[in-house]
Formats: structure tokens, sequence, C-alpha cells
């Protein structure tokens, strides 16, 4: 794992930013010995965990062609991912949805948008930043490197249909680790 043994080095409870956890998927992304050692599965994602910087909470990620996450945000938690091989698409929502109090929404029209992620691409986001990412190769595996400071508290689950936003469920740390 040669790309985080050269990573700076954070303090422990430090604030890291969107632009350091980007670099940081950059670099793992960069690492191919290490992307390489991700076992790939055809019908599934498969994850490793990694030690993030400063205590963020990072994975790489494969994906089989046609999957994809499904609408989701990551709570208080900052975050960034880095296609490391194929390429991705993210579909997000340019609007900051209420933390509590809600079931349904109905979304205005500008609020869509969409990147296309290819590998050694990254991006990173802020707080409540919903969106879905996607392989959308019918034959090829992606890979990528995702980051998130302070660790994963929850993951709020939505279903979309047209404008309408439906909070469907909150998955806590017990639930994917």
């Amino acid at each position: 794992m040669s790309a985080l043994s050269s990573l700076r080095s954070f303090p422990a409870q430090s604030a890291v930013t969107a632009a350091e956890l980007l670099a940081f998927t950059r670099s793992v992304a960069a690492d191919a010995e290490l992307v390489a050692s991700l076992p790939l599965d055809p019908e599934g994602r498969t994850w490793i965990r990694l030690d993030g910087p400063g205590g963020s909470e990072a994975w790489l990620i494969g994906w089989p062609p046609g999957t994809g996450t499904g609408w989701h945000d990551h709570a208080e938690s900052r975050g960034a991912f880095t296609t490391a091989r194929g390429r991705l698409t993210e579909r997000s929502l340019a609007v900051r949805l209420p933390s509590e109090g809600w079931q349904s929404l109905e979304l205005a029209p500008d609020v869509d948008r969409t990147r296309r992620l290819e590998a050694g691409t990254g991006r990173a986001f802020g707080e409540h930043h919903v969106h879905e990412v996607l392989n959308e190769s019918p034959s090829q595996h992606a890979i990528s490197v995702h980051a998130y400071h302070p660790p994963l508290p929850l993951i709020r689950r939505f279903s979309r249909t047209g404008p309408v936003l439906r909070l469907e469920h909150v998955e806590r740390p017990a639930d994917w680790q």
C-alpha cells in the first residue's frame, strides 16, 4: 500500500478539508498495486476500508458493470472520490436538503447536475451533498477511492420519481462495516 505510506501525516483530530480528502483519493487512485489488489465480483460491489487522513473514513470500491449507489447523502461529512479505473457517472442535486423533518420533497427543475469521471478524475463535496454514483459501462468494472470526514455518522437513502425525492431509510455505520 505504497500510496498510503507516502501521504502527508495529519493529526488524529484535525479538521480535514474536502480538498485534502480529494488529494488523498487521487494519491490512492494512482497506486496501481493497491488498486489491483481489490477483489472484483461480477455480481456486486466490493470494497476495502482504508485509513484516511486525520481519522477520516476511506474506501476502495469496485463497481461491476451497470451498478450504482442509488440516491443518498453523507449527513454532516464532507467527502471526495476519485475514479481509479474505468469511468463513473455522478448525478447530484445542486440544493441543500433539510437535515430532518421531511419524508418527501418536490425538487425545482434546475437542480440536477451530471459529471462523468474518467480514471484519474475526482471531485470533492461538502456536507449534505446528495448524489448517486453509477458505473454505466455495460462490460467493464470501475474502481474508485472515497474518503469522508468526519467518519460517516449515517447515510440517508432516497428514491426519486421525476422531481419527487423521498427519504426511504437511514443507514448507520453498523449497517456497512
